[in-house]
C-alpha cells in the first residue's frame, strides 16, 4: 500500500525504505532526525530538483506511549522508528492489506495497492529478507512486545511452531526487504488505485497476473 499516483516513481526508481528516499533527496541533520528517530503522525512531502515529487507516509498507527511500554532488549523509541525507516514493508496476506485500506485513517484517501509475486521476490533477495510475526508499526490495540529478535531471516522464522496455534495470517504478519527493493517492478503482477474498499482502477497489469491479482 502506497501513497497515491506513487507508481511511476516506484517503477523507475523501486520501492524504498524511508531511510533510502531520505539519502535521494539528501536530507541530513535535523530535518533528517525528526523523521527517522520520532513517529510522523502526519506524511511527509519531499522535494528535489530532478527528482519527482516523494511521500514520507505517516506512522498514525503507532501510539509513542504503548510503544515505550512494549519495546525490549533496552530499545527505546527512537530505536525502533530507525530499524522500521531502514526497511520496505510488505503485508504476507490479503484480509491485512484490506484492513489497513479501511482504518479510520486511510479509508477515505486514494491509496496505490502493488500486488507482488511474492516466489520472485524472495529468489531475487532471501539474502536481505525479515520475516514479522507482527504488525511492527502499530501500537494502537493489544501492543504486542517487540525487539531485537521480531525480525528473523526466512530460515530462522519458526514457522512450523507458531502455526500450530495460530492461523496462516497470524503466523507470519509481515516480510521486510532491507534499504530498497530497486527492481521491484520485475515483480510487480498488478497495480491498482483504492480507496477503502473500493477498487477504482487498475493501473497497471503484468501479462504473468490473474484475475486474483488483486486488493
Amino acid at each position: 500500500m502506497a501513497h497515491q499516483d506513487s507508481w511511476a516513481a516506484i517503477r523507475e526508481h523501486g520501492l524504498q525504505s524511508t531511510s533510502a528516499i531520505l539519502d535521494q533527496y539528501g536530507v541530513e541533520g535535523e530535518a533528517r532526525k525528526r523523521l527517522e528517530e520520532m513517529r510522523r503522525p502526519e506524511s511527509v512531502p519531499l522535494q528535489r530538483a530532478g527528482l519527482p515529487g516523494a511521500v514520507i507516509r505517516d506512522q498514525k498507527p503507532i501510539k509513542e506511549s504503548a510503544l515505550a511500554g512494549c519495546l525490549q532488549d533496552g530499545l527505546q523509541p527512537s530505536d525502533w522508528y530507525r530499524i522500521l525507516n531502514a526497511h520496505s514493508f510488505f503485508w504476507l496476506h490479503r484480509d491485512r492489506v484490506r484492513g489497513l485500506l479501511k482504518a479510520r485513517a486511510y479509508r477515505n484517501l486514494e491509496q496505490t495497492v502493488l500486488t507482488v509475486d511474492t516466489g520472485s521476490l524472495v529468489a531475487s533477495h532471501k539474502d536481505r529478507i525479515l520475516l514479522s510475526p507482527i504488525n511492527s508499526g502499530a501500537t494502537i490495540y493489544t501492543p504486542t512486545p517487540r525487539g531485537k529478535n521480531t525480525f528473523l531471516r526466512i530460515e530462522d522464522f519458526p514457522f512450523k511452531e507458531r502455526r500450530r496455534t495460530r492461523p496462516l495470517s497470524g503466523t507470519v504478519v509481515e516480510l521486510l526487504v532491507k534499504y530498497s527493493v530497486p527492481d521491484i517492478a520485475d515483480h510487480v503482477l498488478a497495480v491498482h488505485r483504492v480507496r477503502g474498499s473500493d477498487i477504482i482502477e487498475t493501473i497497471w497489469r503484468s501479462d504473468r497476473a490473474t484475475d486474483d491479482d488483486c486488493p
